[in-house]
């Protein structure tokens, strides 16, 4: 799952995978074998988080409601303070959410706002291609294993923990990238702007963790090269190894900051420390 998502997927939807639009439509729609929906993603990750990445309330992958806090603009609660020590184990609930309940809850929210990427769909077709989406998986990944004999037990728990890995992983990656000591978290001011253009933004809210790990970099989809990625989302992640030295020179010709963590080993423990840090209580003056 994760690997399909982060190679494939991820590239698709981006419009980056192929030079042919029916062929990146084709390989985005395998979201749905992946249990999350095209629409959904697409306003979540190309337009709210790439546009507005890591600004409290609009970027929604720094908002995971009262339980983890992301950002420092977050309000506090007592139970932040143990955050790092459960938030990893949370990790895993992620694509098993896609699966039951946040498709619904994004379509609505984004209907609404009329939110999209591109043209944007009516509600029923949206409503629709969600419901029977939704039956397919479940009847690929649940009621197909029930008829082929297999128990049922057996069934619930290989989904559970196809999910739990996957969900673990994907979170994972994405959290080094944009939730590190190294990373900020720019608010708006009064007037509702940001003190940076989106580009220089996008390099003090970003990082890159094992840049020179092959492996890594296969696995992820080059997703270990996160600055690059969120620079030229349009561009195939084969390429981002070879403008990386390009990117990381003007940055440091301009004094941006080009944020990395040599190894993904190094980058977890950074994480660590960075939940740590937003779960103590915040100093009020």
């Amino acid at each position: 799952m994760a690997g399909v998502g982060m190679n494939v997927m991820h590239d698709a939807n981006h419009e980056a995978f192929s030079s042919k639009k029916w062929v990146n439509k084709l390989m985005g729609s395998s979201i749905y074998i992946l249990a999350g929906n095209v629409y959904n993603w697409q306003v979540q990750h190309n337009v709210l988080h790439h546009t507005y990445t890591n600004i409290q309330g609009h970027d929604e992958d720094i908002d995971a409601g009262r339980i983890i806090r992301f950002s420092p603009h977050s309000k506090w609660h007592k139970i932040h303070q143990y955050q790092k020590y459960y938030s990893f184990a949370l990790y895993g609930l992620l694509t098993l959410n896609w699966a039951i309940t946040t498709d619904f809850i994004q379509t609505y929210k984004y209907m609404k706002r009329k939110l999209s990427y591109g043209k944007a769909p009516s509600a029923a077709t949206q409503w629709t291609k969600l419901i029977i989406s939704k039956i397919v998986y479940y009847s690929l990944w649940v009621v197909l294993p029930l008829f082929l004999g297999f128990a049922w037990w057996k069934v619930l728990v290989g989904f559970v923990v196809m999910h739990y890995t996957a969900g673990i992983i994907l979170s994972l990656v994405f959290q080094l990238a944009h939730v590190m000591p190294n990373t900020e978290t720019p608010a708006p001011d009064e007037s509702g702007n940001m003190k940076n253009t989106w580009a220089i933004h996008q390099l003090f809210t970003t990082s890159n963790f094992a840049p020179k790990n092959w492996l890594v970099g296969f696995y992820t989809g080059g997703l270990n090269h996160q600055v690059e990625h969120h620079l030229y989302s349009n561009i195939s992640h084969i390429h981002y190894k070879k403008i990386a030295k390009i990117v990381k020179d003007t940055a440091h010709e301009f004094s941006l900051p080009y944020n990395e963590y040599k190894t993904m080993g190094r980058a977890i423990i950074e994480h660590y420390n960075q939940l740590s840090y937003l779960g103590k209580k915040p100093i009020t003056t």
